[in-house]
Order: C-alpha cells, then sequence, then structure tokens
C-alpha cells in the first residue's frame, strides 16, 4: 500500500487555494466593477443594530467564525470513510470554483441590492413567486442547521474520553475525571462548558470597548486572547457537567433571547472572541502536518475506501458532496452573506477579502481536519467513535479533537490529552456561534414571509420574540427526536440544494445586467444536480424504509420547492437569452 506523507497533501493543497485566491477572485470582481466610491448599506442606512459599518478584520472575525463552525470540522470526519483522496480532491475543487465564488458572489449582490437578502434578491431577479419559494426553503434549510448543531454542541459538551484513548494513568491529576460502565474517562467537554459560559458572559463587555468606547484592534485581541486562554484554565479546575437535554434547552433559551439584541452588543464579540480559537487551530493544524510530514507521518486513514463508505453512508455520489458542506461549498454561508456580514461592509473592496477570503480559510481549515483526523487517530478507533454501529453514540467532534490531539503530538510533541482538549475547545464556541447566527437570519426571514402574505401583518408577526421563538421551537423538536446520522444528510443536502439556488438567482441578477455569468451557472448545474438526486436518494433508501415521517415529509417538500424556483429560473433566463437575441438581429438590421 502506498504510503502519503501528510506534509505534501497539505502543501499542494495550500499552493492551489493560493492560487484561486489571487488569479479566479481577482477576475470574478473585474466582472461585479469592484469600486470604493460606491457606499455599502452599512454606510447608508447605519442603524445601530443590523447596519453597523465595522472594520474589516472585525466583520471577517464575524463572518468567517459563523460560515466555519463546526461544518468544515464534522463534514471531512463523517466522510474520510470513503477514503481521504476523493474528499481532498471535492474541498479543493469545490472551494475554488463553487464555494468561494457562492459566499463572495451573494455578498455583492446584496450589498449592490442595499442589504437585501438572497431571497428578497430573487423576488427582485426572477419574481415574487421565486421570492416566496426561496424564503421558505431557506427557513426550513436553516433550522435543519440549527437543529444538526444543536444536537453536535449537546455532545461536544458533554464529551467523555477514556483515560487510556488519551495516554493517561487514572492516577493522574491533571482533568477531571468521572467512572462511567466501570471505565476512567476524562471530563473533556466540561472544560469546553464551562469556557463557552465564561466567553458569552464576557463578550457584552467587549462589545461596549470595541463599538462605544471605540478601543483599538490591538487592545480588543489582547483582551480576547485572555478571555480565551482563561476560560480554559477555570474549565480544567472547574468543569461543568449536565445532561445533553438539559444543554440543548439551555442553549434554545440563549438562542431565542440573543436573536434580538443589537449585533455588537453580543453576536459580533462573541464571534471575534471565539474566532482566535478558530485562527490558533487552523495554524496548529496547519504547523503540526507540516512538522509531522518532515518526520515521515503519514495518513492511518486508507486513501480509497469507497466500498466501506457506501455501506455506512451511501453511494458516493451524491453522498459525499452534501456531506462535506463547508469546506467545499455550503447555502448556508449565502445566508450568513446577505444577512448579517453584508450589512456590516464598510467598503467593496473588502468584500472579496471577507467573501472569498473567509472560504478558502475554510477550505484550508477542512483539509487541516481532513488529515488530523486521518492521521492522528488510528482508522479502528476513527470507526468506532465517529461510525458506530449503536445509534445516537456518533460523535464526530470527539473523534476530531483526538485526532488534532494525535497530529499535534506528532509535530510538536504536545501531550496528547492538551491537543485534545484545544480540539473539542476549537469546535465547542463555533457551534455555539452558528446556533446564534442561524436563529437570527431565520426570525429575518420569518419577518419577510409574513410582510409578504399580510398586507399588514399584527403587531405579534412583527416582534422578534415570536419569530425567533418559533425557530428555536422547531429547532429543538427536530433536533431532540433526531440522531446526528439521521439529520447530517438531509441537512447536508438542504445546504447544498440551498447553494445551488443561491448560484442561479446571482446568475440571473447578472445576465439581467449584461454581464458574464457562466463562472456561478456551471456550479450551480452541478449542484442543483447533485442535491435533488440526493434527495431522491434518501427518500427511497433511508427515510421511507425507516418511515421517519418527518424526515419524509421535509424531503418531498425541499423537492418541490427547488422544482418550482428551478423551473422559474430556467424561464427567465431563457427569456433574456431571447431578448438578447432578438436585439442583436435588430442590431443587424
Amino acid at each position: 500500500m502506498i504510503s502519503f506523507n501528510i506534509g505534501i497533501i497539505l502543501i499542494i493543497a495550500l499552493l492551489f487555494f493560493y492560487g484561486g485566491y489571487r488569479i479566479y477572485s481577482s477576475y470574478i470582481a473585474r466582472i461585479f466593477d469592484e469600486n470604493d466610491e460606491n457606499i455599502t448599506p452599512a454606510c447608508s442606512i447605519n442603524d445601530g443594530v443590523d447596519y453597523v459599518p465595522s472594520k474589516p478584520f472585525v466583520v471577517f472575525c464575524h463572518h468567517f467564525s459563523s460560515i466555519a463552525a463546526a461544518g468544515p470540522i464534522v463534514g471531512p470526519t463523517i466522510a474520510l470513510i470513503y477514503g481521504f483522496v476523493p474528499v481532498w480532491i471535492w474541498i479543493i475543487v469545490g472551494n475554488i470554483f463553487a464555494g468561494a465564488v457562492h459566499d463572495f458572489t451573494a455578498m455583492f449582490t446584496s450589498i449592490r441590492e442595499k442589504g437585501k437578502s438572497i431571497a428578497d434578491v430573487a423576488k427582485g431577479s426572477i419574481g415574487r413567486g421565486a421570492f416566496f419559494l426561496f424564503i421558505t426553503f431557506a427557513i426550513i434549510a436553516l433550522i435543519m442547521v440549527a437543529a444538526v448543531f444543536l444536537r453536535l454542541t449537546a455532545a461536544a459538551l458533554t464529551s467523555f474520553v477514556p483515560l487510556s484513548v488519551i495516554g493517561l494513568s487514572e492516577t493522574q491529576t491533571l482533568l477531571n475525571t468521572r467512572v462511567i460502565d466501570g471505565v476512567v474517562k476524562a471530563q473533556i467537554g466540561g472544560i469546553a462548558s464551562t469556557s463557552v459560559i465564561i466567553i458569552t458572559l464576557f463578550a457584552p463587555f467587549l462589545g461596549y470597548l470595541l463599538y462605544k468606547r471605540r478601543i483599538k484592534n490591538i487592545f480588543a485581541i489582547i483582551i480576547a486572547l485572555t478571555v480565551c486562554f482563561g476560560s480554559v484554565v477555570i474549565g480544567m479546575s472547574y468543569p461543568i457537567s449536565i445532561d445533553p437535554i438539559y444543554w440543548m434547552v439551555f442553549l434554545s433559551l440563549y438562542t431565542f433571547v440573543a436573536a434580538g439584541i443589537p449585533v455588537w452588543f453580543i453576536l459580533q464579540p462573541r464571534d471575534f472572541i471565539n474566532s482566535f480559537f478558530l485562527f490558533f487551530g487552523i495554524i496548529a493544524m496547519v504547523f503540526g502536518a507540516i512538522l509531522a510530514g518532515l518526520k515521515g507521518a503519514t495518513f492511518s486513514a486508507p486513501a480509497w475506501n469507497i466500498g466501506m463508505g457506501t455501506e455506512r453512508l451511501g453511494q458516493i455520489w451524491p453522498i459525499l458532496f452534501i456531506t462535506v458542506a463547508c469546506g467545499a461549498i455550503s447555502g448556508f454561508h449565502a445566508l450568513v452573506s446577505s444577512g448579517t456580514s453584508c450589512k456590516q461592509v464598510n467598503k467593496e473592496s473588502h468584500v472579496r477579502k471577507i467573501g472569498y477570503g473567509a472560504m478558502i480559510l475554510e477550505g484550508v481549515m477542512a483539509i487541516g481536519v481532513l488529515i488530523a483526523v486521518g492521521s492522528g487517530l488510528s482508522f479502528d478507533g476513527y470507526l468506532d467513535i465517529v461510525h458506530p454501529l449503536e445509534k445516537f453514540k456518533e460523535n464526530p467532534v470527539l473523534g476530531f479533537s483526538l485526532g488534532l490531539g494525535g497530529v499535534l503530538y506528532k509535530g510538536f510533541s504536545l501531550p496528547i490529552p492538551l491537543g485534545t482538549i484545544f480540539g473539542i475547545l476549537l469546535v465547542e464556541g463555533f457551534l455555539v456561534t452558528t446556533l446564534d447566527t442561524t436563529v437570527r437570519l431565520t426570525r429575518y426571514l420569518f419577518e419577510e414571509v409574513w410582510a409578504m402574505v399580510f398586507k399588514d401583518p399584527p403587531a405579534f408577526l412583527k416582534s422578534y420574540l415570536f419569530n425567533s421563538g418559533l425557530c428555536v421551537a422547531l429547532m429543538f423538536l427536530l433536533g431532540y427526536n433526531n440522531a446526528i446520522s439521521s439529520i447530517w444528510p438531509i441537512f447536508g443536502s438542504a445546504n447544498q440544494l440551498l447553494a445551488g439556488l443561491t448560484l442561479i438567482t446571482v446568475t440571473t441578477w447578472l445576465a439581467r445586467r449584461g454581464k458574464k455569468y457562466w463562472f456561478t451557472l456551471l456550479p450551480a448545474v452541478f449542484m442543483l444536480l447533485t442535491t435533488l438526486y440526493s434527495l431522491f436518494y434518501l427518500l427511497q433508501n433511508k427515510y421511507l424504509p425507516a418511515r421517519n415521517f418527518t424526515l419524509i415529509g421535509a424531503d418531498i417538500l425541499l423537492i418541490f420547492l427547488a422544482l418550482g424556483l428551478i423551473g422559474l429560473s430556467l424561464r427567465l433566463l431563457f427569456t433574456l437569452k431571447i431578448g438578447i437575441v432578438n436585439l442583436n438581429i435588430e442590431d443587424i438590421k
């Protein structure tokens, strides 16, 4: 069997990503006629709540932590069962030519449309019917995002690891332990629980300093780093351990309250603090893999493992392409780009750095995760944790954390327990961040729906309490009643289908203005074909045999909504094409 050096595999990926950002994103920026003389919605509206002109680094931190979250960690970790080569190829190609294009163009289009959501852009570009279909689809997709991340968060914050797995004896004093089923296990999730509570409580103070006292970035960074590492130290001494269901309840209540608070008060500063965990994590994964590669480290996971992957997850097409979403392409990113981030951008030149650049960095992270899990954890250990035979026991976050601990040990000789703790801390904050952003975005979309359905919506339908409460209730019910392995495939299908629909919307927006649109149309066609087939595949092979009526209904509804929007888009593109041809004929005459 051929051994693949993890350092070489990483460096090749980094070169591809660099070329994509330098060359391809510049080409797209020219097509959009990027111009800093154009006033962005953040500056022209500036309401101090949702539209807040912000420093580009702060917006980048918010945007990156919102789109990254657990997606580029969980997706590659689950999909590794197919072998690391097909996952590696999809992350690189999908990121450069689909995902980064999707995020960049969605944000740019929204800014040119005065901060409108991508659903509202669909209404202006395709028609009122398209708006209703798109926004309904987006709401369903967002609720699935929230549900799967709610359950992932609860699993991460309550994780226990056998001391033997991380190389510690039962007499160790570094970590708090508990005996479960006769096995002494370290309370890893409890450390993360304490950290997430401290960071959340501290976020409003940092928001006050940033936006009311206008402190310099360097001081904000020092404060954020202090809070990050201080919360870990406290967590190691005082880990908090509660039942996963209680965590789901507490997180639901928190996101319900946070959805109506001004972004500067908790959303931005919390993202800002958490982003440093993510930045350090990416740096650690990259340099750890390179150093381990110099020492000769190779993959323990097979390069190709299509047979087992097909048996456990389903056939590689389309399942691989809906399992690895964030890191390659994710429709959720369009809702962040056109929901919160576009309302905070100061200049158009910042859009490429934030939109395309953040997605490239997420691709780097996804490759790092693939290498960490594929080389830092034995493949048998990977299967036991990530793909166990017992339902409701899968824990991809723990699988990643152990893999990161392994690769940091190989690269830096860092003790595996410390690397594992760092891994789970890397994930936990961004799971909560994604829940924050998702509930806020769903609240926006519900408000737009009521404004369309009713000429003058009743007061309670305009209330953030009602709309946030509706989202949180649906999120909790879906997450509570389904395992991660059940929700993730339909979440991935809805998420990737949303990406395809977003690219179709941007394509029609460009076509109406007589601009080139092949770079959005081609990935749109691929994603639409892949994800529509995946919905039919899941319906026939998983949901109908299991008689899971909730997911059966959601699957069928997503298919009809998507087909309706695709039909409207194709009719418009055909009409525009005919109009251009007729115009050219008249010119010839």
